[in-house]
């Protein structure tokens, strides 16, 4: 019973030395990774740097205590801190009280609601975000954070939500530049481009181990922090106008509750439940592709009370929304982590920091963490997921393009919105027309295939129309109009068998219009059959009296149906032969 309220026992009652060392060698590589990521994305948020921090403590613990990933690592990531301050912009100035407890109530409401979604088992919701417009939406987030970090390598003001206006901002403020911020930024910017790409390879080339190797290039962005905090501090940089972190207060975040506006809470709903949704559908992504490695398990719905677990204790800590990212949870992976006491480790390594180390980061420069920002989101950019989507699926692709371009062009809720809607009117339209084809039997088979693809055997007298989709009320009128029409251009039928092979449903409406048919078939004196039926529709049809007043009969095959309805084309099809007028063109495909 403890095990299913607090799911995190179970691996708590496993716990041992081994388990301890692997969990500790991660956290600390891990800490040491978050720590300006941590400070960097409060700063994407529009938020004071300390948030950053309170957002990689508390809520570490409570993904510990109800996620299902023992390699997962939960904090502010690049995406949901850009959607952070997309939301709360728009209600609060910022750097304003009111911008901070507008956060603090975002993550709050997102907890709430990703708590609600797991009490109630939706973690099949991660299906229904197709993975083009997720990609496209991540791509077109990468690209839109990382221009909006052009004003702090410039050492400018320049805001806006969409690429428009942050264009605008920025080429009017260019002027301004301040060269000594250009030039830090720059530097930090190459630093870390080189050490994501190469740094690994030449400390190999120097002797040293693969593991020593990659710990040292996971802390290139704490090296970046380091010397560019040390040179502005050293030749007093901040007074030439170089734009820096300043003072950071020391301790452990505040436990207190955001405030309780209603009109607050009803204007953040809706980008609550976005930043839910894709704060979600990312984790549970990178969770099941670290676990599958391992061959574990992990369990949506338990992940939607980990993220909601994790949240809420964002929001009553002095945090903001919070997910598992990919870059850390891989890093936290192969640094060996085995349990979530890894992210309970680094809550506790972010919590010293807190507490000793914050005053180093007085003279941090923006710059920096701009940089860093810019590397970690450049590389979830995939502007060739557009060439290879467009390839394979058009549809696809344009809900993917329209993602990409109402993310750039309004905002990120604007695209997501878009591309959701998108996809789900695409969806319906392919299902509303759903691919139909007259099929034959292929020679000395029981296969029965389309008659414009393969060389088949058909009969002079019985119809055979496969159809390949579900029946539902957007298709049931598609269905009605090409059985006419076959049945007008094939005079000489008397038997019309309906394939259903891949009908998993059938709903009322389609119910009506098989009906129909039935009834318009027998009025011109041609039977109405079916084949292939699943059993669970089976199991429907037998609730009504539709197969009672059917003409013809049901079919456990199609084969069974064309042994019954024409013996002879069977037996035909059977030993191989094929007469002349059923030849098609032969090509792949069903």
């Amino acid at each position: 019973m403890i095990e299913r309220l607090l799911p995190g026992v179970a691996w708590m009652r496993r716990y041992d030395r081994e388990s301890l060392r692997s969990d500790g060698l991660a956290a600390l590589i891990v800490t040491i990774m978050l720590i300006p990521q941590s400070l960097a994305y409060a700063l994407l948020a529009g938020l004071p740097p300390q948030v950053g921090l309170y957002a990689s403590m508390l809520p570490l613990l409570g993904y510990a205590l109800f996620g299902s990933s023992n390699a997962l690592a939960v904090g502010p990531v690049a995406v949901v801190s850009l959607m952070t301050a997309a939301a709360v912009g728009k209600l609060a100035s910022v750097g304003s009280p009111e911008y901070l407890g507008a956060a603090l109530a975002l993550a709050l409401l997102s907890g709430g609601l990703l708590l609600a979604m797991g009490l109630l088992r939706l973690g099949f919701l991660a299906n229904l975000l197709s993975h083009p417009v997720i990609s496209g939406f991540i791509t077109a987030s990468g690209l839109l954070i990382a221009i909006s970090q052009l004003k702090h390598l410039l050492g400018v003001e320049a805001g806006g939500h969409a690429l428009p206006e942050i264009l605008a901002a920025l080429v009017a403020a260019a002027p301004e530049t301040n060269p000594i911020t250009l030039a830090i930024g720059l530097g930090a910017l190459g630093f870390l481009f080189w050490v994501r790409h190469a740094f690994k390879a030449w400390l190999t080339r120097l002797g040293c181990g693969p593991r020593t190797a990659d710990a040292l290039a996971k802390a290139g962005p704490v090296m970046a922090v380091a010397v560019t905090t040390l040179v502005v501090a050293a030749f007093d940089l901040a007074s030439a106008g170089v734009s820096v972190v300043g003072a950071i207060p020391q301790g452990l975040p505040p436990i207190a509750l955001p405030p309780f506006d209603g009109e607050l809470w009803a204007a953040l709903l809706p980008s609550a439940l976005l930043i839910s949704v894709v704060g979600f559908v990312e984790s549970v992504s990178v969770a099941q592709t670290l676990a599958a490695k391992r061959r574990e398990r992990i369990d949506p719905n338990r992940e939607l009370l980990g993220l909601g677990a994790a949240n809420l204790a964002a929001g009553v800590s002095g945090g903001y929304p919070v997910t598992g990212g990919f870059a850390r949870s891989v890093v936290n992976f192969d640094a060996g982590a085995r349990t979530p006491m890894a992210g309970v480790l680094t809550a506790v390594g972010i919590g010293l920091t807190a507490l000793f180390l914050t005053p180093l980061f007085h003279a941090l420069p923006k710059a920096t963490l701009a940089a860093t920002i810019i590397v970690a989101v450049l590389s979830l950019v995939d502007l060739g997921a557009l060439r290879r989507t467009w390839r394979y699926a058009k549809t696809d692709f344009a809900a993917m393009a329209a993602t990409i371009v109402m993310v750039l062009a309004v905002g990120v809720e604007a695209g997501i919105v878009t591309g959701v809607a998108l996809s789900v009117a695409l969806f319906l339209w392919r299902s509303a027309r759903p691919h139909m084809a007259v099929v034959g039997q292929v020679p000395a088979t029981q296969h029965f295939r389309n008659v414009l693809r393969h060389e088949v055997v058909t009969s002079a007298h019985v119809l055979s129309l496969r159809v390949d989709e579900s029946l539902y009320f957007a298709n049931a009128r598609s269905l009605e109009d090409r059985v006419y029409t076959l049945i007008a251009e094939h005079p000489r039928v008397t038997d019309l068998v309906l394939m259903c092979p891949a009908v998993n449903a059938i709903d009322a409406s389609a119910l009506e219009s098989l009906e129909a048919i039935n009834q318009r078939l027998a009025a011109g004196g041609v039977r109405f059959h079916l084949s292939e039926i699943k059993g669970p529709v089976m199991d429907r049809l037998e609730r009504v009296d539709f197969l009672a007043h059917l003409s013809g009969q049901v079919f456990l095959s199609q084969h069974d149906a064309m042994r019954v309805l024409d013996p002879v084309a069977t037996l035909r099809a059977d030993i191989g032969s094929r007469p002349p007028q059923s030849s098609a063109t032969l090509r792949t495909g069903a």
